[in-house]
């Protein structure tokens, strides 16, 4: 029996590893451990832990690691307390392989962590570009910590290579994301309205934005700016989710929630959706807004367009429903009209999505 560590450190990455998770605890040859950190563990950010243990999941390590400051420092202090709390969890645990997803500083961390255990890592969406954020870098660091490496497109796993790993230990395998959208049973217009506290007929945009971490101090005018845009689409109601625990991303979900107690009725503020709500928001609004990953990879592959501002997912490979913009309003209203033309949602009905998996 093999002892197979998944470290989660948040609602986003959990959705992605859940199938996983799953798979590795069915096979009759290994042993699932997990270890939650991050987000999870903090009230604030929905203490989306309990999602895990809502899926069957035993948690057998808890790294408890942010402090209650998102500033540079802050977030430094918050690695180092990662980096000794990932540290006692893998010396209990001693794992045969630790899979981590992705390119957060508490990936980062956990990675170093194994790295000094000389525990092998099996790393999922490695090679991708982000160049407005600092997951830029680390995600190469962790690549060049790990021993199996899943890319989610070509394009990424040569990538890979070309950072010198082995090409027989670099996988192209398509995005979970997009494979887990392909399996869902989603719920219908009517079951999100008992979800989300906003009429079945009512049309909606699903925004998410967060910091810009290579930029000083532009959450806050970045998005003003995108508060301000909405205003142009009265008719739509707005259903934002929280920023990450990111360098300003409070200052964002400060901001969201005092947008939403002007809004009475017209807009909602969560934490945390739950990966099966948050697709099935995903399928019914109009339009994906913002600068998350997740309009890039699940929105195209629910054919829903996606308006992508400045410069946060800069170089990943996208689809055609994505629509770039620059963070400021007059550019983000253009591109919100655009995404919701009936002309331009027909053209992406059948289009490819980069990151299927090969073999679909």
């Amino acid at each position: 029996m093999r002892d197979v560590a998944v470290m989660t450190s948040s609602r986003a990455d959990f959705g992605l590893l859940c199938p996983v998770m799953k798979g590795i605890d069915a096979a009759p040859d290994l042993r699932l451990r997990v270890i939650a950190s991050g987000s999870h563990l903090v009230r604030e950010f929905g203490s989306t832990v309990d999602e895990v243990l809502k899926a069957g999941f035993a948690v057998d390590e808890r790294v408890e690691m942010l402090v209650a400051s998102d500033t540079p420092a802050g977030i430094c202090k918050s690695m180092g307390l990662a980096m000794i709390g990932f540290g006692e969890a893998l010396r209990r645990l001693s794992p045969q392989v630790l899979v981590l997803l992705g390119d957060r500083f508490e990936t980062l961390c956990a990675a170093a962590a194994a790295q000094i255990h000389c525990i092998p890592i099996a790393h999922i969406h490695g090679g991708e570009r982000s160049e407005g954020a600092v997951d830029e870098a680390f995600r190469h660091a962790i690549t060049k910590m790990s021993h199996l490496h899943f890319a989610s497109c070509d394009i990424y796993r040569r990538r890979i290579i070309q950072l010198g790993e082995r090409p027989e230990h670099v996988f192209n395998v398509g995005a979970l994301g997009v494979e887990n959208v392909r399996k869902a049973q989603l719920m219908s217009r009517a079951e999100l309205a008992n979800a989300l506290p906003l009429p079945a007929d009512q049309p909606f945009l699903l925004v998410t934005f967060h910091s810009v971490t290579l930029e000083r101090a532009t959450a806050a005018d970045q998005f003003a700016q995108l508060l301000a845009a909405l205003e142009a689409f009265p008719d739509h109601a707005t259903v934002f989710t929280k920023a990450n625990a990111d360098t300003d991303g409070r200052i964002i979900n400060e901001m969201s929630e005092r947008y939403v107690a002007g809004q009475a009725g017209r807009a909602v503020v969560v934490a945390s959706l739950g990966a099966h709500v948050y697709l099935s928001a995903l399928q019914h609004a109009d339009a994906v807004v913002g600068n998350s990953s997740s309009g890039i990879i699940e929105a195209p592959a629910l054919r829903v367009p996606t308006v992508n501002i400045g410069d946060r997912q800069r170089g990943r490979v996208c689809a055609p429903s994505v629509i770039h913009c620059a963070p400021v309003s007059g550019a983000i209203v253009d591109a919100i009209q655009s995404a919701l033309s009936p002309s331009f949602r027909a053209s992406i009905q059948g289009m490819k999505h980069p990151c299927e998996r090969p073999d679909t």
